[in-house]
């Protein structure tokens, strides 16, 4: 599944403090609607209270069909009761796919992903906290050397990021140290406890069990067949609350994986990936008895992020001091299937001998400080954090190019925080009572708060700044576009219902980088537009020859 880096929003090229160097992340994004034309609140070819079975799942297929070769092919490049409860919800994972209950995606936003985001955040420090608290079994100096290595690797691996979004070293090995700095940070600290007299020190280590086998003492296939009548039936609403969860849990880190900040090319299946999550889900959970493969926060657009081919783009305008600033901005994205293969297969011979032996060697301290090498990145990217950083900095000091300054009531930034920060306390003090089973309904009440009632104490132009669709209009075509957008329209605007699927991809691959057009981007200020922190940005292509040709393309990227 999905799931990776989104040192993301704060790094968004759409959310930066250079609006002039913003590149639309496809061609359906941002596109103005031409004066006279006429947009309905929410049109979208089918709406979405009205089910058609199935067919949300196969427009799905016949989106991704055509590019399925290219999943493989692209993957060349660099960057490159349980067991009734999990059956149970098997059977309303394909009851939400076959429904298109995806469709009510079109109501998601920054607002609900940026609390959800900042929950598991917190989550992560907490479960790191937990886990040095837990060191103390195996005597004082054990538990001291643990938190001390926890600190080491939080303060290392975030340096390394540090070092990937710099100007020092050659490019090759700032992406070097970006890219495996976390894992070669587990690595050295694992061997750096057996150092001198750290060596007579007992630690807590990772535990691990025989290979190829359970970590209980049971078989591999769980004998559901044997469970009482009354306990399957008492087992549905556990499953409600279970499929409630992956219901928002996935759907958001997919979202949150494809943002606007990432261009990417090939389209989004949200309704085949939830039938797949059931199938997993009963599968692997109902009939096996393994861990929940769901998509994640913040390890799905983690993974995007460390997919993201970059380039480093000078502003021309700067002299003096300021000339040869410049800013790294996201070329493209390796949108393939390889690399999430590769990791189940790598997690598969995790469980090898000789594997688990090494894993074993892991202390708990280390595994600690990668929990709050997570969590503190989750938190570096989200959007309330960037919220309240704005609000902390002096105003002498804050650049006019940030979107948050052109805010015509201040104290709207300081309502829309305190709001996010109350739906996170709320669902994040939920979890820590005996009624934390219960918290994905809470969390799925966000969306209903965001779409009916903030509009009604925030003007559009305050809501389009603060608060955002998630995903691009093409990422979201899958169900329906967002709330408030006619995905027909914007899609005869940009000629992309009259084309095949290869050329639609020429056109993507050659527009975000300006090859097949000249893109002139003129920025002006609407009430509730859809473009980049309020701003639309319209793009007037120039007369060309032709489509670029896809080698050439790709060769000039190189």
């Amino acid at each position: 599944m999905f799931k990776a880096k989104s040192k993301s929003n704060s790094s968004s090229l759409n959310g930066s403090a250079h609006p002039e160097l913003a590149v639309p992340s496809s061609p359906l994004q941002h596109v103005p609607v031409r004066e006279g034309d006429h947009v309905p609140a929410n049109t979208s070819s089918t709406e979405w209270w009205k089910i058609r079975l199935f067919e949300g799942m196969a427009n799905d297929i016949r989106r991704r069909a055509p590019f399925y070769w290219s999943d493989w092919k692209d993957a060349w490049d660099y960057r490159v009761v349980p067991a009734t409860v999990y059956i149970w919800s098997l059977v309303m994972h394909w009851v939400l796919a076959i429904t298109n209950a995806c469709n009510a995606l079109t109501y998601v936003t920054r607002f609900s992903c940026d609390i959800f985001g900042f929950y598991v955040a917190f989550i992560y420090l907490q479960k790191g906290i937990q886990v040095l608290t837990r060191q103390w079994a195996s005597g004082e100096a054990g538990a001291y050397l643990s938190i001390t290595v926890a600190l080491l690797v939080l303060m290392v691996a975030y340096l390394c990021g540090v070092i990937g979004g710099s100007s020092l070293f050659q490019r090759y090995v700032r992406k070097f140290i970006e890219d495996y700095g976390t894992p070669l940070t587990i690595i050295f600290f694992t061997g750096f406890v057996h150092i001198g007299r750290m060596a007579n020190v007992e630690l807590e280590t990772l535990p691990t069990s025989r290979a190829f086998f359970p970590t209980q003492d049971r078989g591999w296939l769980i004998r559901f067949w044997e469970t009482d009548v009354g306990d399957v039936f008492l087992a549905i609403p556990f499953a409600v609350l279970l499929t409630v969860l992956f219901y928002f849990d996935h759907n958001v880190s997919s979202l949150i994986a494809q943002g606007t900040e990432f261009p990417l090319r090939k389209p989004a299946g949200f309704h085949w990936d939830i039938f797949l999550l059931g199938l997993t889900t009963g599968v692997g959970e109902g009939l096996l008895g393994i861990p929940f493969p769901n998509g994640l926060i913040p390890q799905a657009p983690f993974h995007t992020n460390a997919l993201c081919v970059t380039r480093q783009v000078s502003n021309e305008s700067e002299t003096g001091d300021a000339k040869g600033h410049t800013t790294r901005v996201v070329d493209h994205v390796v949108e393939q299937r390889v690399s999430n293969l590769a990791q189940g297969i790598l997690t598969l011979g995790t469980m090898t001998g000789p594997l688990l032996i090494v894993l074993h060697l892991i202390p708990n301290g280390v595994l600690a400080g990668l929990f709050f090498v997570m969590g503190v990145q989750a938190l570096e990217g989200n959007g309330i954090t960037l919220k309240m950083v704005y609000l902390a900095k002096d105003r002498s000091l804050t650049g006019a190019s940030d979107p948050l300054s052109r805010m015509q009531r201040k104290q709207a930034v300081w309502y829309f925080v305190a709001l996010e920060l109350l739906g996170f306390g709320a669902t994040f003090a939920i979890t820590q009572t005996i009624a934390a089973i219960g918290f994905p309904v809470f969390i799925l009440l966000l969306i209903p708060v965001r779409t009916f009632l903030l509009p009604k104490y925030f003007t559009s132009q305050e809501l389009s700044i603060l608060d955002a669709p998630t995903a691009s209009p093409f990422t979201m075509e899958s169900v329906g576009g967002n709330f408030g957008e006619d995905v027909d329209a914007l899609r005869r605007s940009t000629g992309m219902d009259r084309l095949d699927a290869s050329d639609r991809l020429d056109v993507q691959d050659s527009t975000e980088r300006g090859e097949a057009k000249s893109l002139h981007r003129r920025y002006s200020r609407r009430s509730g537009g859809n473009g980049v922190d309020g701003d639309n940005i319209e793009l007037q292509p120039q007369p060309t020859e032709g489509l670029s040709n896809r080698s050439r393309s790709r060769a000039s990227r190189s």
